[in-house]
């Protein structure tokens, strides 16, 4: 079993930044990737970022690419989102989501374990 903690979000102006914080306890040995992903209102779960666990390839959806960061610190069990330039469409839940076994990390049913999400919100 794998248990996430998500922290970070809150409400912020259009131009500002957040880090989002994904805490990881468990057995995470397994892990292949963990994935960062974002739920709007009335909306489906959409993936935002992924980074493998040994952090040799990272993904972005192009609408973050170049404002969004992924970046994991195994000392300290957590994986990270640095979020700039945060613009109004990017209000969500934001999940973090682990995934054990090696393949495709935009989907969301390949993830097998999930936190409990964050609300961020930006306002114009």
């Amino acid at each position: 079993q794998v248990q996430l903690v998500e922290s970070g979000g809150g409400l912020v102006q259009a131009g500002d930044s957040l880090r989002l914080s994904c805490a990881y306890f468990g057995r995470t040995g397994s892990t292949y990737a963990m994935g960062w992903f974002r739920q709007a209102p009335g909306k489906e779960r959409q993936f935002a970022s992924a980074i493998t666990w040994s952090g040799d390839n990272i993904y972005y959806t192009n609408s973050v690419k170049g404002r969004f960061t992924i970046s994991r610190d195994h000392a300290n069990n957590t994986v990270y989102l640095q979020m700039n330039s945060l613009k109004p469409e990017d209000t969500a839940v934001y999940y973090c989501a682990a995934r054990q076994r090696p393949g495709g990390l935009i989907l969301p049913a390949a993830y097998e374990y999930w936190g409990q999400g964050t609300q961020v919100t930006v306002s114009s």
